[in-house]
């Protein structure tokens, strides 16, 4: 259940990251684009990992 939201999460950041990419350079927030990437590579990560750790080897 846990790792469901923190999925969704990641996915919601990466959408709101792109969303503000697609904005005109001018209309750009530098910070937010900063933060949106930022946690979207540390919810990301979170998720690899964990989907690895529940690999049977």
């Amino acid at each position: 259940m846990f790792m469901s939201v923190i999925t969704l999460a990641s996915l919601v950041i990466w959408i709101t990251a792109s969303q503000e990419l697609i904005k005109p350079s001018e209309k750009q927030n530098r910070q937010k684009i900063i933060t949106l990437t930022s946690a979207g590579t540390l919810t990301t990560a979170a998720v690899t990992i964990s989907l690895f750790q529940s690999l049977p080897f």
